[in-house]
This record gives C-alpha cells, sequence and structure tokens, in this order.
C-alpha cells in the first residue's frame, strides 16, 4: 500500500469512528470535523494489514485484498469531539467520577508484543485511572483496575473500542470480576 492509500485508509476508518461515537451518519458535513477526521494520522495508535480472501461475482475468480486494520488513541479521539462539541465514547462519564477497583482476566497473552499492547491499551484508556499486573499464568494476566464510572460502563466502551473483547462480564471465579480476551 502507498502511503497516500493508508492516510485515506486511516481517514475512512476515523470517520467511521466519529460517526458510530456521535450517533450522526452527516456529521462528516460539518467542515471542523472533516477537517479534525483528515488529520487521522494524528490519532493513531497502531495499525496493520489483514489479508480478505473473496470471489469476485462477476467472474468467480479468487481475490485477495489488503485490508487496514487501525487502533486508535481512545483518549484523544474522545478529546478531539470533545472540542468538536461532540460526544465522544467517555463524554457520559465524568473525568472525575469516583473509581471503583475492579479484577480483570485477560486471556490471549502469547508474548511480550502481546502483554505491552494490552497493558499499554489500559494505561490510554480514557476511564481507566490505573492498571496494576497482578499475576501471569498461560495466556493470561490478571490485572486491578481502578476504573471511574463503573465497571459495567469500562466494559461496554473496552468492548466497543475492539482491543480488548469482553468475555463474561460476570464470570463464575472468585476474586475476578470480568474476563477479556486481547484482540489478535
Amino acid at each position: 500500500q502507498s502511503e497516500a492509500e493508508r492516510a485515506g485508509a486511516l481517514k475512512s476508518a476515523l470517520a467511521d469512528v466519529v460517526i458510530r461515537l456521535s450517533n450522526d451518519p452527516g456529521i462528516l458535513a460539518r467542515g471542523d470535523v472533516a477537517s479534525a477526521v483528515a488529520d487521522a494520522d494524528k490519532y493513531v495508535l497502531q495499525y496493520r494489514y489483514r489479508r480478505d480472501n473473496g470471489i469476485d461475482e462477476a467472474s468467480g475468480a479468487a481475490t485477495t485484498r489488503l485490508v487496514l486494520v487501525a487502533e486508535f488513541d481512545s483518549s484523544a479521539v474522545d478529546r478531539m469531539l470533545a472540542g468538536l462539541g461532540l460526544a465522544g465514547a467517555g463524554a457520559a462519564t465524568p473525568v472525575d467520577s469516583t473509581p471503583v477497583e475492579r479484577q480483570i482476566w485477560i486471556s490471549g497473552i502469547r508474548s511480550a508484543d502481546d502483554y505491552a499492547r494490552g497493558m499499554g491499551y489500559l494505561a490510554r484508556q480514557s476511564l481507566v485511572r490505573q492498571a496494576w499486573p497482578l499475576q501471569a499464568r498461560g495466556d493470561g494476566i490478571l490485572v486491578r483496575l481502578s476504573v471511574a464510572g463503573g465497571l459495567d460502563r469500562w466494559l461496554e466502551t473496552v468492548d466497543r473500542e475492539g482491543v480488548l473483547r469482553v468475555n463474561s462480564a460476570s464470570p463464575p471465579l472468585e476474586g475476578i470480576d470480568a474476563t477479556l480476551m486481547l484482540s489478535p
């Protein structure tokens, strides 16, 4: 992919995020919003390409295309949306709401890079005030979180952002308040 193609795909991905978070399919018609989306590279934490295989409907031939998968900085996107007067993912929860401490289990940690990505996401996530890794076992880690706005609100936000996926919001495991999985 060329740099111009990547920039276009990042803009398109951020536009989808802005539309979803604002609940307004016509929001990109606003010049200030379109201008902010044009700077999509400012909000990207990381990106990768995924190969999607399919069948061309006209010819029946097998096709392969590269799809850009981007992870955006949710705090920066929320700040951008707030600056534009739009509700962001964490906007309904005041920043100063009293945090609660909970323990979560995150599976899918198969390498040091996975660990860094999972803990880095928690460190940047707008509703997390603090995250402490407590234990690692197999392909998972036990983490204590201090979360603003309550665990249910946080789990909804995390699942929507897609870096972690919620397996169970009330697992039958003593001392674990939720189980999640790191997305590949």
